[in-house]
């Protein structure tokens, strides 16, 4: 994406837009880009103002759009599930018929194929968050273990005061804060990857729908054999950025099953494994390099530390030193 800012003079990091109060027109064909197909109309007389930044990790789109004026968004279709969650000020939704009014304690939704109708009561601010439909449903299947039936029945409205809703709020929040900051670790497609899943897995977790009873019931331990299946993957390639679904689809079972079953047999979670092999690997690597020619960057990206402090952190909890410590060792 990285779009110029108009009237900044800056370049935001690659995968994030951000336009600073422009007119509707603009508006409406960013909207297009990174939303649905959507008419975006104000009052002729109106000087109205929108302002947008968005993000995009892989099939996860979260926009933060503020009113000035009086707009009205509307689209045929969602060609994808959305959902919007107030700032501040008021929006009023239309779905299945019906008006929902919302505000910084709600947020609406929309399911693929509904006709989307928001219509924010300025002056007001949102956070928009697009998900692809195919992703959202392949996530749901992941943590069941069976393949879902979509689209997935998300609630016109929901709950952001308390429970699983109002962390998941927060998550969409702590995206939209890293926006301005090109060195995020959101950029990082290891950890875009992961926080992509989160995103999506919390939300199937917040919200009521028909497999929602089944998600939370608890799973049984996966077998010993999917466990060891998952260990051999690890022990050959602790480099390779995997995700938990990554990890359950070697295993060949649900998400859920695959964390019981480390539980259970491995004491620690699936991505806790992964991170104690490649901190092992890394200790190694250490240990044999010679420090003229090796840094300690060099060798926890090589064995996929994206962030060198904790890195470092991690290492010295592990090991009792820190990684330059090992690598300028007496030899």
């Amino acid at each position: 994406m990285g779009d110029a800012v108009p009237g900044t003079g800056s370049t935001p990091a690659p995968g994030n837009v951000y336009f600073d109060s422009v007119g509707v027109r603009e508006a409406r064909d960013v909207l297009n880009r990174f939303y649905h197909p959507v008419s975006l109309g104000a009052p002729e007389s109106a000087d109205t103002k929108v302002g947008v930044e968005v993000i995009q990790l892989g099939p996860l789109t979260v926009g933060h759009l503020t009113f000035a004026g009086h707009v009205t968004l509307v689209a045929a279709e969602a060609d994808a599930y959305h959902v919007t969650l107030p700032v501040s000020g008021r929006v009023v939704a239309r779905r299945n018929g019906r008006d929902v009014v919302a505000g910084p304690a709600t947020a609406v939704a929309f399911r693929p194929g509904d006709p989307v109708y928001l219509r924010p009561e300025a002056p007001s601010t949102e956070i928009d968050v697009r998900i692809e439909r195919w992703a959202l449903e392949s996530e749901l299947a992941s943590l069941l273990g069976h393949p879902v039936e979509g689209p997935i029945d998300l609630p016109a409205a929901f709950d952001l005061t308390g429970g699983p809703a109002h962390s998941w709020s927060r998550l969409i929040r702590l995206l939209h804060d890293e926006l301005e900051h090109e060195t995020s670790l959101i950029f990082q497609p290891m950890i875009a990857g992961q926080l992509c899943s989160s995103v999506l897995s919390g939300l199937l977790l917040s919200v009521p729908h028909r497999y929602h009873d089944e998600l939370i019931t608890p799973a049984g331990a996966g077998p010993p054999r999917a466990i060891r299946r998952v260990l051999d993957a690890i022990n050959d390639e602790p480099d390779r950025a995997f995700t938990v679904a990554d990890l359950a689809g070697i295993a060949g079972t649900s998400v859920r099953s695959l964390q019981e079953g480390f539980r259970r047999h491995i004491g620690r979670t699936p991505m806790e494994h992964l991170q104690q092999t490649r901190l092992n690997r890394a200790h190694e690597t250490l240990l044999e390099a010679d420090p003229g020619l090796v840094t300690v960057a060099a060798v926890a990206n090589r064995w996929g530390f994206a962030h060198l402090g904790r890195f470092a952190s991690a290492y010295r909890m592990r090991f009792g030193v820190s990684p330059s410590e090992t690598l300028r060792r007496p030899g």
